[in-house]
Formats: structure tokens, sequence, C-alpha cells
């Protein structure tokens, strides 16, 4: 299967297909899963001279992974007070400097591998639909004084100069953070895993595996591959394959719009080329593409996996909503994605039992997470560090069945009427 229709989509550098795997392979480790964990993965693995298979089911980065926001920068889903709460004081405080490190990484492969088309630009603002100041500042300064990790404060009138809008007030800018092409960045990291040796197969789905040996065999519809070590990559498209990661997580749909060209109406809008956020529960979040020309707008969660009817229409009334100056900017294409969420809302990553690994439920700052978590856990498959070990407070917790995507939709709505109360006494 092709890509589905993005900006993406439309701006890839390179679509060549990769081989489907036809026939028995052998491999010290077989990674199934080809987004940006799964990826990320076989090139760490790769560059540690192992012998790696990968196995994607429809293209590399065809799912979460290649449909996102393109925002990179540190943190989680969740709030360092609840990482503490599980992990302690140390271990959040560890897994911070993590989520940074996942943000460099990719920066740095970017510039390292020389990847055509990731285009990155530095800055990103996490902007106060309410008033709330105090609390941003606090936010900064913490980040300085455990991390030294500068970030800039921005009053209401700074952030108003930025974004013409009456809906936001103070803002925190990352000028570490940046927005880039994810799809050419996924794509790009696959080649140079492939360089270093790996061997990547698209169409090539996983079917049925026998874990339970020394060597593994995962099967497809036309090959196997017998390995020492499988690792288990799947986002919010994961099957049953291995029934124990699959009940521990939800897969959640997001939803983006691009906008057609329309250069002069966006600048009087959205005056500057950082990519913005918004603090709400599940908050929009945007970008200026093309050099100005267009708008790339996410947002809304739901635990459909049907993609609404009225999508872009859905996505144009938040936009237009936010910035009136905006009505009549037609959109172009939209699309959704599948994210996947643990209960807890962190990274499910470790190890299964003997030569059996996961890294999985990354929606929200999965571009960093997802990174950071196929490095640590390539570590621990070659035996050179157990910082995976840092992500065993959040386990495989069941995700509720059928009750669970209810008890989902159910919290994002109620949380939805607890944002619009809040701006509506500040409004």
């Amino acid at each position: 299967m092709d890509y589905i229709d993005s900006y993406y989509r439309r701006s890839l550098r390179d679509p060549r297909p990769r081989p489907r795997l036809e026939g028995r392979v052998e491999a010290e480790v077989c990674v199934v899963g080809g987004g940006l964990a799964g990826v990320t993965a076989a090139y760490a693995l790769s560059r540690m001279g192992k012998d790696v298979v990968l196995l994607e089911g429809e293209r590399v980065g065809w799912g979460a992974s290649g449909r996102n926001g393109g925002f990179v920068s540190p943190g989680f889903a969740t709030g360092r007070g609840n990482i503490a709460r599980r992990a302690g004081k140390d271990g959040a405080a560890a897994l911070h400097r993590l989520s940074i490190e996942g943000m460099r990484f990719v920066r740095d492969r970017i510039d390292a591998l020389g990847i055509e088309g990731a285009d990155p630009v530095h800055g990103i603002l996490s902007a106060l639909r309410h008033d709330g100041g105090d609390s941003l500042k606090e936010d900064r300064d913490t980040l300085a004084r455990e991390f030294g990790y500068e970030v800039e404060f921005l009053p209401t009138g700074s952030v108003r100069e930025r974004l013409r809008s009456r809906c936001y007030f103070q803002a925190l800018r990352d000028p570490n953070a940046f927005h880039f092409h994810p799809l050419n960045y996924v794509r790009g990291l696959a080649r140079a895993a492939e360089g270093q040796g790996a061997r990547i197969f698209e169409g090539s789905r996983a079917v049925s595996a026998d874990l339970d040996g020394a060597v593994k065999v995962v099967r497809t519809d036309a090959g196997e591959v017998a390995a020492r070590d499988v690792l288990v990559c799947g986002g919010g498209y994961t099957d049953r394959l291995v029934p124990e990661l699959r009940q521990s997580m939800l897969p959640i749909a997001t939803y983006v719009l691009l906008t057609e060209r329309a250069p002069e109406r966006i600048a009087e809008a959205i005056r500057t080329t950082d990519a913005i956020g918004d603090n709400r529960r599940a908050g929009d979040y945007y970008r200026v593409v093309d050099g100005g020309e267009r708008i790339l707008w996410g947002g809304k969660i739901t635990t459909r996996t049907a993609e609404p009817r009225n999508l872009a229409e859905l996505l144009r009334q938040t936009m237009v909503s936010t910035y009136p100056q905006l009505d009549g900017v037609n959109v172009e294409v939209a699309w959704s994605g599948l994210m996947s969420y643990a209960r807890h809302l962190m990274p499910q990553i470790g190890r299964l039992r003997h030569g059996v690994w996961y890294a999985t439920a990354f929606g929200g700052h999965g571009m960093n997470t997802s990174t950071i978590g196929g490095l640590v856990i390539a570590e621990g498959i070659a035996g050179e560090s157990d910082r995976y070990r840092l992500f065993e407070p959040f386990g495989l917790d069941w995700n509720g069945g059928r009750f669970g995507h209810a008890a989902v939709q159910m919290t994002y709505w109620w949380l939805q009427a607890q944002d619009r109360w809040r701006e509506r006494r500040v409004a």
C-alpha cells in the first residue's frame, strides 16, 4: 500500500519502495514495525555491528511516524509530576534527560547523514489559552535549574505580536526544539541503516510468530525471519501478533489538515516561523510550511478508527475560531492517523521475556520518545546498557478493552468541557 494523501506524501523526496520478504532469512535481530522507533533501533543496532532485519507491513513511516505534526521537543505525553509519582523524583529527572537526548539525536542525525527534505526549523511556542504566566515562569525556572535547559518566557503582548489571536496569553518559547518533515526523516534514517547492513522489507506484515525457543521465528505471508532477538515496535496499528502488547495500548486517532496557498492571509494571522501548540488537553498544534504559503494544522482526538466524513471542515472550524481572519482559506487535504497510548500515558519499553523486546505507545511527543525508545532498547538488546529499565515503572497495564476506549473518549469530552469553561472565564 502506498502512503495516504498528505502534505508529507506530496513533498516526499524519495518514494522508491523496498522489496517484499520472500523465503527464509536469518538475522541476529528481527525488528517488527517500520515506524520511527523500529527504524531508529535498526539504525542503532546495525551501527553496533548487529545483523538486523526489519519487517514493515506497509511502507517505512506509513503510520503515525509519517503523518504527524512534525514537532520535536522534550517531554512526554504526561507531566513530570505524574511521572515522578511512579518513577520517583530521580527517575522522572532521568527520563526527562532522555527526552532531551532523543530530540538532539534527531537533530544531529539530520546533519550527520545529510537527510534531504527533513528541513528542520528551530523554535516551538507552547501557548496558554488562559491567563497563567506564573506557572510558565515556574516551568522555565525548573528547566534551567534542574536540566540546564533554557527556554524563553513570552508575555501576552509578545505572544499576540506573533499570533494575531485573542485566544492566546503567555507562552514559553523553546529555541532548541524544532519542527520538520518526519516522513523524509524516517525514510532517510532507514536508508542510513541499510547502508550499515540492515535489511528492510516493506509490504511484509508479520502474521505469526514463535517466540518461545532460543531461535525465534517471525512469519509473513511470503517468508519468515529466524532470529535470536525479536523487537516489536507497533504503534496505533499494532495487531495481535503479541497479545500482551495489543491488550496494553489504546489506538487514538488524531487529525491534520493542509490549507491551500494563501500567503497574504496567513501573514495576517501567524507572524512567526515557530511551530505552535496550545495548552488544551488535546490541543491544537500547527505551523506554517512552504515558506509561509500554507498552514499545517492538527488537533482533536477520538477513539474511533474511521475517519470522519467532515474531517476537513471540523479542523477548519477550529482554525477559524482561533484566527477569524483565516475564514475563507480553504483546506487542500486532510488526513488522520492512529497513535498508540498506554493508560499511564508513557511509552512502554522493555523486555517481555528472553529475547523478546518491545517499544511502543509513543502517542504525544512521539518524535523524541520513539527515537529514544529505539535507542535504549537497541542498547539493551546489544548488551551495551540497561537504560531501558528506566521505563519499568510504566509497564503493560491492561487497556480496559472496549470499556477502556469508552473511558478515554468520555474523559476527553470532560476535559474539553473544562477547557471551554476556563477559556470562557477569561474571554
